[in-house]
């Protein structure tokens, strides 16, 4: 039963980290296009970021070693072991990435102006990091969905 309660929370917590970032995009498109409400639009995510998606990241780690312990599947098994890994490398490239990234846009936004050289460089700086996160994210899922044979 505890299996499957983890489980449910595991999914509740995917559902809502993943889903409030593929929303990211559009936030992002939307402000392009109506500059006045880019800088409305960089703090709705970094809002949504702060106090949904990450959290809701790290429920998925807490959940997903809950049921690896009472699922008894080893942490060494070859999908969850790199679903782990590809977790940390999106963790630090959020945190030590991202996040900065993002608090830099909204500064010189409010400080400047939206066709600046400067945030012009910020923003395809956050789309590759935005895209490389999103691949991250997506082989993760992948992983814990299929959980393939990787290796013997």
């Amino acid at each position: 039963m505890w299996y499957l309660v983890l489980k449910l929370v595991h999914v509740l917590a995917a559902i809502a980290a993943v889903g409030a970032n593929i929303t990211y995009a559009v936030w992002i498109r939307q402000g392009s296009h109506d500059p006045p409400t880019l800088s409305f639009a960089l703090k709705g995510i970094k809002l949504i970021d702060d106090r949904m998606a990450n959290p809701a990241y790290g429920l998925l780690l807490v959940t997903g070693i809950g049921m690896a312990l009472v699922g008894q599947i080893p942490v060494t098994t070859p999908w969850l072991l790199s679903a782990l890994v590809l977790y940390v490398a999106a963790v630090l490239l959020g945190l030590l990435g991202y996040t900065p990234l993002l608090k830099k846009q909204i500064k010189v936004l409010e400080n400047g102006r939206p066709d600046s050289a400067e945030y012009g460089a910020l923003a395809g700086r956050g789309m590759v990091l935005g895209i490389a996160l999103g691949v991250l994210t997506l082989a993760i899922v992948i992983l814990m969905v299929v959980k393939p044979t990787l290796w013997g």
